[in-house]
């Protein structure tokens, strides 16, 4: 390096220092061994082989490592130079991390984004190096991939590449195919199978398979994605496949490869699928076959194709790679022309790891260190070995260190490489003990002495272990004798002190002596001379014998001192005598590279000293030659079994005598092999096999030795050997859960592949490859199964082949030895008392097992207890032990263990015994809910004899019929309720239950009695007919269903419609049910779409609900007319009389029906407008020519099609011309004497000029002479023309012809006129039309000729014409009339008179003037249109046009509509509805718009919002109220949203929640407190304006309660507030107390009166057969008021309640029964025609906190219950008391007194308690004003209305049966309500104030009339009573109930609870007349004195037939007289009695 950075410099500098100081620690720690937990570096976090990154990203490079003390990280180079920052392009982090950070394209460096890098830890113990580490940056750059066409023969396979660039191919592949049409072909991991014709392969080709004509027109890009950065992308090119077609046959060809040799290489990762390619294609198509090479041979067999090996067409596809799929893989392609093949050799890459054992070891000095390296991966190229960092040139698996000296210590790695990537492993020697090499502490000095006195040379070593100190005197070992005596000691200290003594030193002792001091772990030695004064002397020098080659170095071994020289001499030659000698001063003699022939001979050393003397010693050298052999080898590849072999051992070089021998594989060869061996010569062997063996495979070594060494020879012999044992396997057993390991070896050449395989099932026979499992893995033949389970037994095949012979197989039996299981730990057994029972325990495991038995953890002995025994039976799994029981007892029911033991394990079972007996029969059935074919029962269960009970049978038949004819119905024994089904709606059951259990069956409980209910229909309307009526209508005419499925009354029918074929919603109407019998029903429905098939479904429904649909009837409606024109019309001109017009047909939807023929319109342009001159032509196909048409005319054409509905529209008009042709004559002609010489010739143009004139033509001629015709051209302008030069008196013939482009035209008439000197007034012009524009000017002509000059005078409409500033007369005679006028139309004549004569003519004025104003009058009007009817104005003389129609809402823009002149009505659409509207009309024809009409004021109908029913719309919960806006009423006009604003009652400010409330839905308000009261107020709007409502409400408290209502100060609220009394009132007479005690008195009257008619109506009106029955009736009908009690003994009642009584007991209601008054109004258990469906359950507040619920269910009418009404309000009462909610069943009602019992209590009413419950907050009435306050007619009561509840103490309301005294209260009547325009928001104020008496509800005046009927929505009217006849009139079966209003009877089936079932329709036949019983408008206002009565039960139970006599029939006033008298009849009376229960003292009401 020429130059240095600094920092480098200073980085170098610090690094050598760093290896100074490690190599000066080193030394030290030789002395100091390192503690235990130091240790050298280790990686913990190594980098990968490769790191690819994008420069837009940037990479880090992270490399831990520990050691003790902690590693340093060093980045180096692949050679080994450390790695610096390169700003901005790469830097080492502070934690060691190698950064390369994000950096610009033109930044790119290959030497540092392109680089082999690796990481190096290191620490004082020695250095490691990563595995290489492949850096790419990849700088983004634009590439695009390719697909290009390929070629292919039809029927072949094709394959379709994706040709990505190179520079990308790295990180780009290919993800899926798509063709033009976007359908993808996805890898073969997305696609189910490989059956497909489109494969995407897993290389990223597209395979087609049996590519057919077909697959040429579609083309294929390929989808690419660059895996660093996430691109995806099309092929810039599409390409597709060239299909050829085979022309003969053809042999199979490779595309591509020509001639060459057909051999492609493959490599695949691990575990990924490949692709092996055979890309041949042949005609016919061929066939592929696939073999694989077997390992190192030639032979090759066939690839076995399975699920994961799998061959499509050609091309071979392995799934999931393994090691062993390597190797050369050959296709063969062949048809019947020929065959090809090619060679693929597969490299499956496993990736590369390296482990090295031991990881580390402490080697005590001088003992052997073996590393073995254990690698895994594919393929491995090298194995090199590296010593801290430095390589050691070491390339074998295993690394020997034979005698560890202290250099070797440290950091040894084993790398494994190949050429994608590298492994590395390390471990680190350690040196154990202590290591002291030997050191020469003290030692002598050169000497010179004198012979004579003794020498001691003294030499003195340390070291560990103790060192062994040896001399020498010039390089030959000293040994004691006489004069020479070595001795040596140990000190205390550890050294050896050795010392050599010489007696009597003589001058021939002198020399180099040399102490050496030896160790196991070293050598120090020291040498010094001792010069002894003397003559030279040599010692003896003994023969050297050297081999050739080598270097001979010989010291002269002289005594002597001083000595002057040392020579060498050779032959008396002084040496050196050639280069290879070199003779050193001191006597040493060195000869390199010795040989015989030049340096073996005697050499003489001399030595002389400077006297001269000299002494002289010979050295004879002998040179060896070692043994030179041939080479020699087996002939190529392995041997064959059999075969003769010879080598031949030739040794041409070497020393004689030779001795030659053999060795295989290191053993001396012997006869017993088959080998012989045989000396040729004295240089030669030969080694022959005469027949070759398996034991011959192996090395081959001649040895040739002699005395100067050995030489060896080695040659491989390989001999192909079938399969052989290595180790066999054998059966093997394992414990279970331990890790089993079964090896299998074998040997062979080639090596054999093991296999193992487990047979299938459990015998041996077939077998399947081991699957791969986390448990289960097989590593070079070794079969491991990690945690072994039963599971894992069973047969095993271990497969040895290596392609030589059959291969060797063994099965085996793995077995595994498990401790004794028992497959059921714990079971149940169960056995019936008295009865044996055995209880068995089958253990599996290993045998012997022995077992034991427990009974309740103690043991069982079967010596103690003789009942028992216990039986052992060995089973092939196991051992069954079987413990019996003679005879079980109760005492047997218990826990029985059984324990087995073996000899690895226990295990232990249990079985529950459970002594079992019949069970007890069930008790407490009860009725729980009934329907029309179901009833919900429930009851205890019973003891269940120690069995469980297996099922209960419930057993049920109609009350008639006997328990033999009985039906069952199974229920599970785990359950107490049950519903019984398929039961009749309406009938009488009989009901009872059984248990029964695995013992036996139970006895029958006590029966029960139940009706059901009613039920919708079951059955469809029948004979259903759909018929056309016409375009938009369809007529649906049915029968009822069969009356079996009527279950119930039917009231009427569903009929439902929809478009056919589409997944519409049907519509529904509701039609009533006609009672005739046999008559059918039928409906028009209207407004259908015109030619359009409907599908019409009719369902039936009675008060319960609709029945079944019907099956779909289609029918189409009548063919209407086509909706849109025939489109593209185009006329073209033929000729001047003909015009061809053509278009296109109208679009199939919108021909509403069959198109039969097309019409075309045509006329003149300017005749267009009127229809009359319009001509019509037919024709059935898509054009047409007309012909006669005017000439040089512009024609309007429309096309229409014509179906049999009529004309359809017509198309837009089209315009074409006729051709010109020539014009017709003049019309006329005139000759005129001006003259005796000129004649003035005047004429009218052609009629039908046929085009432009050009000019006229005027023909003269001479009558009676031969002379020519003279003519003269005209322009086309002049009218008249002068002949002149004429002869006098003699006659002249004129006529005229005009002219046009086409030609002249036909002449004029002939005229003839005579020149004269008398010329009399004629006037040249002709009668004529003029037709004049309103407001232009008019000039009518009067050319007049005469002489004398005539006089020209002109009269107007008759009248002389006098000059004005508008008309005058100009000098030729025309009349000018300026702005013409309407007036000005008429006749004009001009008079022209001289003295001879007078002419005149007349001329027509027509003026065209605009329309005047037509008539606008309005025809109807409709919520979002108006019609309206327009009639021209009578004055109008030219044709009117159309009209304009302007309209605009009262505050908004005008719009315009087009109307046509025919249309005398015309329709205003999508206008707003309830809005004003002004219109008005003008009229239009050719000359412009006329004047407008009058403006007509009008308005859409519509109103504003109405308000809702309170309780429909809120519902209250304890945090929130719900709002259903549905219960709001639009007024005709939708909703368009709503404002909800909410505050707290006491506050002022309104809180506004939301402005934009939709309508259809619900709305909650949250977050309100409990308990507290608030107000609301909702702003409604629609399109005709606002409606603001009020509301109060309270919140529910937090458990679902209700709280008190508030007195606001006003009366309002709780009505316990004390009326001010002055204070001179006593105390008693508060209001509060008198009005309860006035009460109590008058009901108490009444309701004597009342039980004292009925008592003397009994006999008379028994209907029932019997005085007691009638009795019952009527009490029965009078107890469910209040304080009374139900008389149980009526059978019917009791059938009808499921109740069984005991005899004689009178009992109070229950709550919970259906005795209870107001469970029996909520559930509906009433088995009135109004009752509601039944259900059963508790209600739960939380549930369904609904104060304010939406009626789910219709009400049922109250007769008698004090309906009250107040001035526009009315009183809901507490409506949850009559009705049932959902999850609102059998609440409390409030203020009510209930007497509650228990099961026990029944027995003993006393032990009953009694309770009251607190009255429901606002009720649900939203009456306004409080209890007694009335408010004045017109108040708005809804809008703002509070409600109240009275509470009065109560008495007993259960001590007397008939203790309902009746209290009259008397109401005023009603407000009437003058304005008919707010009837419709009045009518829900317009209620009937009653006189109430227990007889029913009087009233005390008529209803409010109304006039408008068209304002005044009759739908609330609708709902009284419809049947006819006085009120009380009973209404067909429905007995006592009276004539119940319709609103409930309809409505019971959808009370508006979105249902979606559509509505019950109104009655059509309302009587106002008759509103006097039953008609609230809401049936459910009932007051809350309801819920202490009940309804009569179904049928006339106690019902009192009306009496037909007409006095029984009284009015209203007549009943409210007679009652206040006290008069009515008896028979009126009980009439009234049995509709209803009047109030009891006490009771609460709401007024």
């Amino acid at each position: 390096m020429a130059y240095m950075m600094p920092n480098e410099r200073l980085k170098w500098l610090t690094l050598c220092a760093a290896v100074v100081v490690l190599a000066s620690v080193g030394n030290t720690l030789a002395a100091n061994p390192a503690d235990s937990d130091q240790k050298g570096p280790v990686f913990l976090k190594e980098p990968t082989n490769r790191i690819d990154f994008s420069n837009s990203t940037g990479a880090e490079i992270e490399c831990k490592s520990s050691g003790n003390p902690m590693p340093e990280i060093i980045w180096i180079r692949s050679d080994g130079t450390a790695v610096g920052d390169v700003p901005g392009l790469r830097q080492i982090s502070s934690d060691g991390k190698l950064v390369f950070p994000p950096f610009r394209a033109e930044d790119y460096r290959q030497e540092v984004h392109a680089q082999v890098y690796a990481c190096l830890a290191r620490n004082q113990f020695g250095s490691i190096i990563s595995r290489d580490v492949h850096v790419r940056a990849v700088v983004q750059q634009f590439y695009e991939s390719e697909v290009n066409n390929e070629y292919v023969i039809r029927g072949n396979s094709a394959v379709l590449k994706c040709s990505i660039p190179s520079f990308v191919a790295d990180f780009v592949q290919v993800v899926s195919w798509q063709d033009e049409e976007g359908q993808l072909y996805g890898t073969l991991e997305d696609q189910q199978g490989t059956d497909g014709k489109y494969l995407v392969l897993p290389s990223g080709e597209l395979h087609i398979r049996e590519v057919g004509p077909e697959d040429g027109y579609k083309s294929y890009q390929c989808r690419t994605k660059h895996r660093l950065t996430g691109e995806t992308r099309l092929s810039a090119t599409k390409g597709r496949l060239v299909i050829t077609e085979p022309v003969g046959s053809v042999s199979p060809q490779f595309s591509g490869n020509g001639n060459q040799e057909h051999i492609t290489l493959t490599r695949v990762p691990l575990n990924q699928s490949v692709t092996l390619m055979c890309p041949a294609q042949a005609y016919p198509v061929p066939f592929f076959r696939w073999y694989k090479f077997i390992e190192g041979t030639t032979r090759k067999q066939a690839v076995v194709l399975n699920d994961r090996v799998k061959q499509v067409s050609g091309t071979l596809i392995i799934k999931d790679a393994v090691v062993e799929d390597s190797g050369k893989y050959l296709c063969v392609v062949n048809n019947s022309v020929g065959g090809e093949s090619v060679e693929t050799v597969l490299t499956v890459t496993a990736p590369l790891s390296a482990k090295i054992d031991p990881p580390t070891q402490t080697i005590d000095f001088g003992r052997p260190a073996v590393f073995t390296c254990q690698y895994t991966g594919n393929p491995i190229k090298t194995v090199s070995w590296m010593k801290d960092g430095k390589a050691m040139g070491h390339s074998e698996p295993v690394l020997r260190i034979e005698s560890v000296k202290k250099e070797d210590k440290g950091m040894y790695q084993c790398f494994v490489r190949n050429d994608q990537e590298s492994a590395e492993a390390s471990a680190e020697l350690k040196l154990g003990g202590r290591f002291d090499p030997p050191v020469i502490r003290q030692a002598f000095q050169e000497e010179t002495m004198e012979p004579g006195p003794s020498v001691f040379l003294k030499c003195v070593a340390g070291g560990n272990p103790t060192p062994e100190i040896s001399w020498e005197l010039d390089g030959k070992k000293i040994a004691n004798n006489d004069r020479f005596q070595v001795g040596q000691y140990v000190t205390v200290n550890g050294d050896v002190v050795s010392y050599l003594n010489i007696t009597s030193v003589h001058a021939n002792d002198g020399g180099l002596y040399k102490c050496i001091a030896k160790s196991k772990v070293g050598v120090a030695e020291h040498s010094a001379k001792l010069n002894v004064y003397g003559l030279p002397y040599i010692r003896q020098m003994e023969k050297k014998a050297i081999v050739a080659g080598e270097t001979l170095m010989v010291t002269c071994p002289v005594a002597g001192y001083p000595i002057d020289s040392i020579v060498w001499e050779r032959d008396n030659r002084a040496l050196p005598i050639n280069r290879k000698q070199k003779v050193f001063p001191n006597g040493t003699l060195i000869i390199e590279n010795v040989e015989r022939n030049s340096d073996q001979a005697t050499y003489t050393c001399v030595a002389k000293n400077q006297e001269g003397y000299s002494a002289r010693g010979s050295l004879e050298v002998q040179v060896m030659v070692l043994p030179r052999i041939i080479p020699f080898a087996f002939e190529e590849g392995p041997a064959q079994v059999g075969q003769y072999l010879t080598l031949h051992c030739s040794v041409p070089g070497g020393d004689l005598p030779l001795l030659i021998e053999w060795t295989l594989n290191g053993i001396a060869i012997g006869d017993e092999l088959g080998i012989s061996t045989e000396r040729v010569g004295s240089r030669g062997s030969v080694l022959t096999i005469e027949a070759v063996e398996a034991p011959h495979a192996g090395n081959f070594t001649c040895h040739a030795s002699n005395l100067a060494g050995q030489q060896r020879y080695t040659t491989l012999l390989n001999v192909y050997v079938p399969p052989r044992w290595i180790l066999e396997p054998t059966d093997k057993a394992f414990a279970q859960g331990s890790d089993a390991k079964v090896e299998c070896k074998a040997d062979g050449f080639p090596k054999p592949q093991v296999t193992w395989k487990k047979a299938v099932g459990d015998t041996p026979g077939e077998y399947k490859d081991l699957k791969k499992s986390d448990n289960i893995r097989v590593e070079e033949g070794t079969l491991h199964i990690d945690n072994i389970q039963k599971t894992n037994e069973g047969y095993y095949l271990c497969e040895a082949i290596n392609g030589i012979g059959s291969g060797l197989s063994a099965v085996i039996m793995v077995s595994v030895q498990a401790p004794p299981e028992f497959t059921e730990k714990l079971r149940n057994q169960t056995a019936r008392r008295g009865e044996p029972a055995v209880l068995q325990c089958e253990a599996k495991g290993e045998k012997p097992i022995g077992i034991l038995w427990n009974m309740n953890n103690m043991r069982l002995d079967p010596k103690n207890d003789n009942r028992y025994t216990i039986r052992e039976e060995i089973l092939s799994a196991g051992v069954m032990s079987s413990l019996s029981i003679k005879r079980t007892e109760r005492s047997d029911s218990a826990l029985f263990t059984c324990v087995a033991t073996n000899a690895f394990g226990s295990d232990d079972a249990s079985i529950n015994m459970i002594v079992q007996e019949v069970p007890e029969m069930p008790y407490a059935l009860k009725v729980l809910d009934k329907s029309g074919r179901s009833v919900q029962l429930s009851w205890a269960q019973p003891y269940d004899g120690n069995s469980p009970l297996n099922r209960y049978i419930i057993e049920f038949k109609r009350s008639r019929a006997s328990w033999d004819e009985i039906d069952r119905v199974m229920v599970p024994g785990h359950t107490t309720e049950a519903q019984v089904q398929k039961l009749s709606p309406a009938t009488t059951y009989n009901i009872r239950i059984v248990a029964e259990n695995e013992i036996g069956s139970s006895q029958s409980s006590e029966a029960v009695t139940i009706i059901t209910a009613e039920e919708a229909p079951s059955g469809k309307p029948q004979n259903i007919k759909v018929e056309p009526v016409n375009q938009t209508t369809l007529r649906v005419t049915w029968k009822p269903p069969a009356r079996s499925d009527w279950n119930g009354e039917i009231l009427g029918y569903y009929v439902g419609y929809k478009l056919s074929n589409t997944n519409s919603s049907y519509i529904f109407e509701t039609i009533n049910f006609i009672t005739e019998e046999g008559k059918e029903h039928n409906l028009e429905l209207n407004n259908l779409r015109v030619y359009t098939q409907y599908s019409v479904v009719i369902q039936a429904f009675n008060k319960i609900g609709a029945g079944p649909l019907s099956d779909e009837e289609k029918q189409f409606t009548a063919e209407g007319t086509p909706s849109q024109p025939p489109s593209d019309t185009a006329c073209t001109t033929l000729t001047s009389q003909t015009i061809r017009v053509s278009w296109v047909s109208p679009p199939l939807e919108s021909a509403n029906g069959v198109i039969k023929t097309y019409k075309v319109v045509y006329a003149p342009s300017d005749e267009w407008y009127d229809e009359t001159k319009r001509h019509y032509k037919k024709t059935a196909s898509s054009d047409t020519v007309l012909h006669g048409l005017k000439k040089y005319t512009n024609y309007t054409m429309q096309v229409l099609a014509t179906t049999a509905g009529g004309d359809g529209v017509r198309s837009v008009p089209i315009h074409c011309q006729t051709e010109p042709d020539v014009p017709e004559a003049p019309t006329d002609v005139k000759a005129l004497v001006m003259g005796n010489a000129a004649i003035l010739v005047s004429w009218r143009p052609p009629a039908q000029p046929n085009g432009i004139i050009t000019q006229y033509t005027v023909y003269s001629k001479a009558e009676g002479a031969e002379t020519e015709t003279k003519t003269q051209k005209v322009p086309h302008y002049q009218m008249s023309f002068e002949a002149t030069e004429l002869e006098k008196n003699k006659p002249y013939e004129f006529w005229v012809t005009a002219s046009t482009t086409i030609g002249e035209g036909q002449q004029s008439k002939s005229i003839v006129a005579m020149p004269s000197d008398q010329v009399p007034a004629k006037i040249a012009s002709f009668d004529d039309t003029f037709t004049a524009t309103f407001k232009e000017d008019a000039k009518m002509p009067c050319l007049a000729v005469g002489a004398p000059q005539p006089e020209i005078t002109w009269k107007i409409k008759g009248v002389e014409f006098s000059a004005n500033d508008r008309m005058r007369l100009l000098p030729d005679g025309s009349l000018l009339i300026k702005s013409v006028n309407r007036q000005d139309a008429g006749d004009y004549s001009c008079h022209a008179e001289n003295s001879i004569a007078k002419d005149s003519i007349t001329h027509k004025l027509i003026v065209l003037a605009p329309p005047q104003s037509p008539h606008v009058t309005l025809s109807a009007t409709t919520t979002d249109a108006l019609t309206v009817r327009l009639k021209p104005h009578e004055g109008d003389t030219a044709p009117l046009h159309g009209y304009t129609l302007h309209y605009k809402p009262e505050f908004g823009e005008w719009e315009t509509a087009e109307v046509s002149v025919d249309s005398q009505k015309h329709n205003i659409e999508n206008l707003l509805c309830g809005s004003r509207y002004q219109v008005y009309a003008t009229g239009f024809n050719n000359i412009g718009a006329g004047e407008a009409s009058d403006i007509l004021n009008t308005r859409t109908k519509g109103q504003k919002p109405k308000l809702p029913e309170k309780p429909r719309f809120i519902e209250v919960s304890s945090n929130s109220v719900s709002l259903h806006f549905k219960a709001w009423k639009d007024g005709g006009c939708p909703m368009s949203h709503f404002v909800v604003e909410s505050k707290k009652r006491d506050q002022l400010e309104w809180n506004q929640i939301s402005n934009n409330v939709k309508p259809d839905n619900n709305y909650v308000v949250l977050d309100l407190e409990p308990a507290t009261w608030y107000n609301l107020r909702i702003t409604a709007h629609n399109s005709a304006g606002f409606t603001v409502a009020e509301y109060d409400f309270a919140t529910l408290t937090v458990t679902g309660g209700t709280i008190a209502p508030l007195d606001d100060g006003m009366g309002h609220g709780n009505v316990h507030a004390r009326i001010p009394m002055p204070a001179w009132m006593p105390e008693w007479l508060d209001l509060n107390f008198m009005v309860p005690l006035i009460a109590t008195v008058v009901v108490v009257a009444v309701g004597i009166c009342v039980v004292c008619v009925a008592l003397s109506r009994r006999r008379s009106d028994d209907m029932r057969g019997g005085q007691k029955d009638v009795y019952y009736d009527v009490v029965y009908n009078q107890t469910m008021g209040p304080g009374a009690t139900l008389d149980k003994r009526r059978p019917d009642l009791r059938d009808e309640l499921g109740y069984i009584a005991p005899p004689n007991r009178k009992l109070p209601p229950v709550p919970g029964s259906n005795y209870n008054t107001c469970d029996r109004i909520k559930r509906g258990t009433v088995i009135s025609r109004g009752g509601l469906r039944s259900n059963h359950s508790t209600w739960d507040p939380r549930r369904n906190p609904n104060l304010y619920e939406e009626l789910k269910a219709p009400p049922v009418p109250m007769h008698g219950n004090a309906n009250i009404y107040g001035h526009g309000g009315h009183a809901h009462g507490n409506v949850e008391c009559h009705y049932r909610h959902p999850g609102m069943e059998d609440e409390i009602c409030p203020y009510a007194t209930f007497h509650l019992l228990g099961f026990r209590e029944e027995m003993d009413p006393t032990k009953a308690m009694n309770f009251q419950t607190f009255p429901h907050q606002n009720g649900h009435t939203p009456v306004p004003g409080h209890a007694g306050t009335m408010l004045p007619p017109g108040h708005p009561g809804h809008v703002h209305s509070r409600s109240g509840s009275q509470s009065m103490p109560r008495a007993n309301r259960y001590q007397r049966k008939n203790s309902q005294g009746g209290q009259s209260s008397i109401y005023t009547p009603a407000p009437e309500y003058d304005d008919p325009a707010n009837c419709a928001e009045e009518d829900q104020y317009r209620r009937y104030t009653r006189v109430n008496s227990q007889g029913g509800s009087l009233y005390s005046g008529p209803g409010p009339e109304y006039d408008d009927p068209a304002n005044c929505a009759p739908e609330e009217d609708q709902y009284g009573s419809q049947y006819g006849g006085p009120y009380g009139q009973p209404y067909d079966h429905y007995g006592s109930r009276g004539s119940m209003g319709r609103r409930s009877i309809g409505s019971a089936r959808n009370p508006g609870n979105g249902s979606p079932e559509p509505p019950p329709p109104p009655p059509r036949n309302h009587d106002m007349s008759n509103s006097s019983f039953n008609d609230s408008k809401e049936s459910n206002e009932i007051s809350e004195a309801e819920c202490d009565r009940d309804h009569g039960p179904r049928g006339n139970y106690g019902a009192v037939k009306r009496s037909p006599q007409p006095k029984d029939q009284r009015t209203t006033e007549e009943m409210r007289k007679l009652i206040e008298r006290n008069e009515a009849g008896p028979k009126q009376l009980q009439l009234q009695q049995t509709n209803g229960a009047g109030f009891t003292a006490y009771d609460t009401m709401a007024v």
